[in-house]
């Protein structure tokens, strides 16, 4: 039984490949966990799989009968994937290296779509689950992730400030799209019925990001990576360097009337299926 041999997590492979909880993605990613129906002999579709969290959890916990699909464009991420795969002896994941507008697979062919924050990286959401309905099951469950309108509200409260008080009142226009490009519950609905799907219901859960100050908060590697171009975007073109100081200083000031600098993250799992 190999699941007696113990694993040597002090071995370089084991250190190297280490991370299948993601740091942002965590809260989602349990949330779906949480909430995803459970089969075994299923065939399972990870759309956005990135380096695999969710890939890995389900190919475990729906046992060795089911088969996991990861479909990611991102292909330095399914490599890493791969090696996971390979490093862990998981056995029942396909990988595919492809867009999720044009995911090539049978029609009616999967039991189950999963994506974990998926719906907030794809070019065209709407092409992506209409690529979906058609290669799920009649009766196929979809679960996905994604953070809401009003995220990370501290933060652009704060933005907003620095704006008017450094004389930028015309880039409030820029700044109110941005924080209003986020997801709301009734706009995935739409999204969903538009394609072909039933809702069935929204889970919503709240957490907070915590930093020591604005400066930590900056300096993150995952804020950097998946924030800080949008953010900069905002900011007058001539004035991105004088706007982010100004910035800085706000948030580090409302730290230390705080005590740290806290961020809420509204977030919700939405459950549909193919009628």
């Amino acid at each position: 039984m190999h699941y007696l041999e113990e694993i040597d997590f002090k071995t370089p492979e084991f250190g190297d490949l280490y991370d299948e909880l993601p740091l942002w993605s965590a809260h989602f990613g349990l949330m779906l966990l949480e909430n995803v129906t459970l089969r075994s002999g299923i065939t399972i579709l990870d759309v956005g799989a990135g380096t695999g969290f969710m890939t890995i959890e389900l190919a475990q916990r729906c046992g060795s009968k089911s088969q996991v699909i990861a479909v990611d464009p991102w292909e330095a991420a399914i490599k890493r994937l791969n090696r996971k795969l390979n490093q862990i002896g998981i056995e029942n994941v396909r990988t595919l290296v492809q867009d999720a507008a044009t995911i090539d697979l049978p029609d009616e062919s999967v039991d189950l779509i999963v994506s974990n924050l998926g719906i907030n990286n794809f070019d065209d959401p709407q092409a992506a689950l209409r690529t979906c309905f058609r290669i799920a099951k009649p009766e196929a469950r979809l679960f996905l992730t994604t953070n809401l309108v009003g995220h990370m509200a501290e933060f652009y409260e704060a933005y907003r400030s620095v704006l008017l008080e450094l004389g930028f009142s015309d880039r409030i226009a820029a700044l109110d799209a941005h924080i209003n490009h986020r997801a709301t519950v009734d706009s995935v609905k739409t999204l969903l019925a538009q394609e072909g799907f039933e809702f069935v219901k929204a889970t919503m859960y709240t957490f907070r990001e915590r930093f020591v100050d604005g400066s930590a908060l900056m300096r993150h590697y995952f804020i950097r990576l998946g924030f800080v171009p949008g953010w900069k975007s905002i900011a007058p073109a001539g004035a991105v360097e004088q706007t982010f100081a100004a910035l800085e200083h706000r948030l580090n000031t409302i730290a230390v009337e705080q005590g740290e600098l806290s961020l809420t993250i509204p977030a919700a799992c939405i459950e549909a299926y193919k009628p």
